[in-house]
């Protein structure tokens, strides 16, 4: 099912098309009302120097699903932490670098190319980032009601 929610265009050859990417055909669009395509270019970026974020659907801090991309910058990644609520990640492109070590040691990260799928499992420490190339992951969450 979660990679049923993510459609990477055909024609997308790097990472760079895929987020910039808009219509590929000159032929009209579908009626937004049946299919509301949203294309790479018009995705909204959020975040600063060393990662950024984008939600497609719902919202990561109200109940309910959620799916929001993160990219990774090279050389930047998170410190140890965990997460309270099952997320499922799926690495659309680039190398997602992730370590399940509770100290940070970039040596002790571990290689995820895309086309990786990644349970998150709840309250689990590991950390996660990029290392000489951008990391573009799809994250699916369910928050809980408080």
């Amino acid at each position: 099912a979660l990679l049923g929610l993510l459609a990477i265009p055909a024609s997308a050859e790097s990472q760079q098309q895929l987020l910039t990417q808009g219509p590929t055909s000159n032929m009209p669009l579908p009626d937004p009302g049946h299919i509301p395509l949203v294309f790479g270019k018009d995705i909204k970026w959020k975040g600063g120097e060393g990662s950024q974020s984008a939600t497609l659907f719902g919202d990561p801090a109200k109940p309910g699903i959620y799916g929001v991309l993160i990219r990774w910058m090279p050389g930047h990644n998170s410190t140890p932490h965990f997460h309270t609520t099952p997320r499922h990640a799926y690495v659309v492109s680039g190398t997602w670098w992730v370590s399940s070590s509770t100290h940070y040691n970039p040596k002790q990260m571990y290689p995820a190319p895309a086309g990786t799928y990644v349970p998150d499992v709840p309250n689990t420490i590991h950390w996660d980032g990029a290392k000489d190339v951008d990391a573009v992951l799809l994250i699916v969450g369910i928050r809980m009601l408080a």
